[in-house]
C-alpha cells in the first residue's frame, strides 16, 4: 500500500482525485477541500459495527465490517469508478489512514489504478490545519476595513475582489453577518473545524507581497471562533475607516436584511436576545415599530441606541491603528456607491507590479 505524506497535499498536481471514505456525517462535519465522499460505511452501518464491537466481540464486528465495506466499495467501482482511465491516481483517506482507506486503496490498486493512502488520514490533516493556522497568519499583511454597522463593509470586500485584490471574507466563510441578526435563515453555519479548513485553504492562495483586505470582526462570528493567531494579526494591522451617513446606512440595512423584514416574528425573536442590554421598554418600542412596519425608524433606532455605541468602544479597544486610520466618506451605499468606494480604496493602495 502506497503512503502519501500530508506535506505534499497542497503542492502535488499528480493526484487526480481526493476521496474521503468516511461516513457522510463525518464528511459533512469537515473534510479536505476538493475531496469527494465515497463512504465505505454509511452513518447507520458505522453505528451498527461499532455497537457490535463494544457489546459483542471485535471478531464479529470485523466480519460484519468486512462484508459491508466490500459491498460498498464494489458499488462505488460499479457506479462511479468504472469509467476512470487506467492512469487515474486517487488519494484515499479515512479517519486515521487505517482499515477503511486501506481496504479501498488495496482493491483499487489490484485493479491497476495508482491509488495512495493519506498518511495518518483525516486526523493528520486536522493537526496540520491547527498548526498552520497558528503560524501562517503572521506571514501576511492585512488591511482591515472598519466602519459602523451598515457601512457595507462586506459588500466593499466583495467589490475589491473585482479589482483583483486579495480578500479574506470571514463572514462569507462563517455563513453569518456577525450581529445578532446576522444568521442565514436558509442554512446553518459550518462546523468550527470546516470553518478553519476553509480559512487555511484561502490563506494558502494568497501571496505575502500584497495586502489582504479583511473586515474588522470580533472574536466570534455567530457561534464560530476566529483562530487566535489570525485574530491577533488582524488587530495589529493597519485600518481604514468607512464613514457613511446614517441615512445611507439605514437604507443599506433595510435592503441587505430584507429577509428579516419579510419574517417579522423571527426579527422580534432575534431582537429579544438584546433584552438584558437595552431593557424591556426599548424592546417594546422596537416591537411596535415592527408591527407598524416602520422599518426606517426601527433601523435608525437600532443603530443609534445600540449598535453605534458598541462599535465605538470595540474599535478603539481592539484595533491598534483605528484612531489614525485613513477615512473614506460616503453618503451613497447603493450598488454604484459601493463600486465607487471600492475603486477609491483600490486606488489608495497601489498594487505592486
Amino acid at each position: 500500500m502506497k503512503i502519501y505524506s500530508i506535506s505534499n497535499l497542497y503542492d502535488d498536481s499528480t493526484i487526480d482525485e481526493i476521496i474521503d471514505v468516511r461516513t457522510p456525517a463525518e464528511f459533512e462535519h469537515d473534510h479536505i477541500p476538493g475531496a469527494v465522499n465515497f463512504p465505505v460505511l454509511s452513518n447507520e452501518e458505522r453505528v451498527i459495527v461499532g455497537t457490535k464491537y463494544k457489546q459483542e466481540s471485535a471478531f464479529d464486528a470485523k466480519k460484519l465490517g468486512a462484508v459491508l465495506i466490500a459491498r460498498n466499495i464494489a458499488n462505488h467501482i460499479d457506479c462511479e469508478f468504472k469509467n476512470r482511465p487506467k492512469k487515474w491516481k486517487p488519494l484515499i483517506y479515512c479517519w486515521r489512514g487505517g482499515k477503511r482507506s486501506g481496504s479501498m486503496t488495496h482493491i483499487l490498486r489490484q485493479i491497476g489504478w495508482d491509488a495512495e493512502v493519506l498518511e495518518g488520514g483525516y486526523k493528520s490533516y486536522r493537526a496540520h490545519v491547527v498548526q498552520a493556522l497558528s503560524e501562517l497568519p503572521t506571514q501576511f499583511n492585512f488591511q482591515v476595513i472598519t466602519g459602523k454597522t451598515g457601512s457595507a463593509k462586506s459588500k466593499i470586500l466583495e467589490e475589491l475582489i473585482h479589482h483583483n485584490r486579495q480578500v479574506l471574507h470571514l463572514e462569507a466563510l462563517a455563513n453569518h453577518k456577525g450581529s445578532v441578526l446576522g444568521g442565514n435563515i436558509l442554512s446553518q453555519q459550518p462546523s468550527q473545524k470546516y470553518f478553519e479548513t476553509q480559512l487555511l485553504y484561502q490563506l494558502k492562495k494568497f501571496t505575502p507581497d500584497e495586502p489582504i483586505f479583511i473586515e474588522a470582526e470580533s472574536k466570534k462570528i455567530g457561534t464560530l471562533q476566529v483562530p487566535d493567531a489570525l485574530m491577533e494579526s488582524i488587530r495589529k494591522s493597519p485600518c481604514i475607516r468607512i464613514e457613511a451617513t446614517l441615512n445611507a446606512r439605514v437604507d443599506f440595512l433595510i435592503n441587505d436584511y430584507d429577509y428579516m423584514i419579510e419574517n417579522p416574528e423571527l426579527l422580534m425573536h432575534k431582537l429579544s436576545l438584546l433584552k438584558n442590554i437595552v431593557g424591556k421598554e426599548q424592546l417594546q418600542a422596537w416591537e411596535s415599530q415592527i408591527n407598524t412596519q416602520s422599518w426606517k425608524d426601527l433601523v435608525e433606532s437600532l443603530l443609534t441606541l445600540h449598535y453605534d455605541r458598541l462599535y465605538e468602544r470595540s474599535q478603539e479597544n481592539n484595533f491598534d491603528t483605528y484612531s489614525n486610520a485613513p477615512v473614506f466618506n460616503t453618503s451613497d451605499l447603493t450598488t454604484k456607491g459601493i463600486e465607487s468606494l471600492a475603486k477609491e480604496i483600490d486606488q489608495y493602495f497601489p498594487q505592486s507590479k
